[in-house]
């Protein structure tokens, strides 16, 4: 399966009951770019992240990934994603859980040795997952995120329990990841780390999309 080379929301509204999530978004992201998603807690950053993801639909409008189109069953295989929950099995190790990702996405299970060592897992790799620190259990989460070199990277909150080799790792990371044409979206209260990564940064208010303030 090719990679998505654009992804296009055009008029996405979201509606939770009578809760107003997003307000007519319209929005691109192209192979290559690094864009940044900013603004106040509540503003809707993971609702659009979601919808990018196909974990959310659309109440209104619709996402169109490239030649693809709109189906989410054409895109999933092609999507890293980091959320606030690690989607990694507690009682397995982090080996474990790398290798089990590798295998569901197709990816021969040696690729878990080079994302592990990205991000620094390899030294707790056989520690059992929840015995793990919050900021050990982000760097796992980061590479199963990254193992099948997906073309569209969704992160959220990603520096998270991070140290600071954490941050410069996943600075890297994400470099990489869009340099072999990845599209890379990140929602972030980090306004440091949206300076020094993103070619655009985006800023959500109630809703509503704009260009972030300079």
């Amino acid at each position: 399966m090719g990679p998505i080379t654009e992804v296009v929301m055009q008029r996405v509204s979201r509606h939770f009951g009578s809760t107003v999530a997003l307000k007519g978004v319209d929005a691109s992201f192209g192979a290559g770019q690094i864009t940044s998603l900013e603004g106040p807690n509540g503003s809707g950053k993971s609702t659009l992240l979601g919808i990018l993801g196909t974990i959310l639909l659309p109440t209104r409008g619709e996402v169109v990934y490239g030649s693809k189109g709109v189906d989410p069953s054409e895109v999933r295989a092609q999507i890293g994603w980091l959320s606030h929950e690690t989607h990694c099995y507690p009682d397995l190790t982090p080996r474990a859980n790398l290798q089990l990702a590798a295998s569901l996405y197709d990816v021969e299970v040696a690729a878990w040795e080079p994302a592990a060592r990205r991000f620094g897992v390899s030294a707790f790799a056989e520690r059992t997952f929840r015995r793990l620190s919050r900021g050990q259990r982000q760097r796992v989460a980061l590479a199963r995120a990254m193992i099948h070199a997906p073309s569209l990277l969704l992160l959220d909150e990603p520096t998270n329990g991070l140290d600071a080799d954490g941050v410069e790792r996943l600075v890297v990371a994400i470099s990489e990841e869009a340099g072999r044409g990845c599209i890379v979206v990140l929602v972030t209260h980090d306004a440091a780390l949206a300076e020094r990564v993103a070619a655009r940064r985006l800023y959500l208010d109630r809703g509503r999309l704009r260009d972030a303030p300079a």
